[in-house]
């Protein structure tokens, strides 16, 4: 069996059947993924609305630097992830487990850098729960701000971690050569997932971060 043969699945009739298939599916799936986080910025953004003023005193109590060397650390992972499948419609083993294993140490970074601020929130008691210790005005207000903030964050780190494991799973099909210019679609079907996750965080930074910020 040739290795174009062999990365083609039984109930499809070639290798562009499949990938047409694969893309359809991925493409559905992030359909859904935009309705769900849609959701969770629309009731942002309805409470937001409401009350503003607490909004912008949770926003002032992130630290936006932070915030921005994040931002700056996805937008490299997506570079690298670009550039990842590209050696892989290539077909250039190496290359793809280099520019993989870039797109895993920068999604690392953030998830890093994304616990330090989390710990940051529970040192001055800002999550929300019995261990929500703000005491300035619009307290309750501003507890609903923490909300959607652990909310719409966590939720974006789960969908990193989820990646950082398929990234893993990846290389080791590259390392064993699984990936080749003719088949190379698991390469770019995780791109467009890892594409998007780095989109969704683009909306969340401002939203969160920067918008009424004084």
């Amino acid at each position: 069996m040739s290795a174009k043969n062999a990365a083609l699945q039984h109930h499809f009739e070639d290798l562009g059947q499949q990938y047409e298939s694969s893309q359809l599916g991925m493409w559905a799936f992030l359909v859904q993924e935009i309705l769900f986080f849609g959701g969770l910025f629309l009731g942002y953004l309805v409470y937001r609305s409401s009350y503003p003023e607490a909004f912008k005193i949770g926003s002032s109590l992130l630290d936006v630097k932070l915030g921005g060397i994040n931002t700056a650390v996805l937008i490299a992972s997506s570079l690298t992830m670009a550039l990842a499948v590209y050696w892989a419609q290539k077909g250039d083993k190496k290359k793809i487990i280099l520019f993989l294993t870039l797109t895993l140490i920068l999604g690392s970074t953030f998830l890093g850098i994304k616990v330090v601020e989390y710990s940051h929130k529970w040192h001055h008691g800002l999550v929300p729960g019995e261990m929500f210790a703000y005491s300035g005005p619009l307290a309750d207000q501003v507890r609903i701000f923490y909300s959607f903030y652990f909310a719409m964050t966590g939720m974006h780190a789960l969908h990193m971690i989820i990646g950082a494991g398929l990234i893993v799973w990846l290389m080791v099909k590259a390392a064993r050569g699984r990936f080749t210019a003719e088949y190379s679609t698991p390469v770019e079907m995780f791109g467009l997932y890892w594409h998007f996750v780095d989109i969704v965080w683009i909306y969340l930074f401002p939203l969160l971060y920067l918008i009424g910020r004084s």
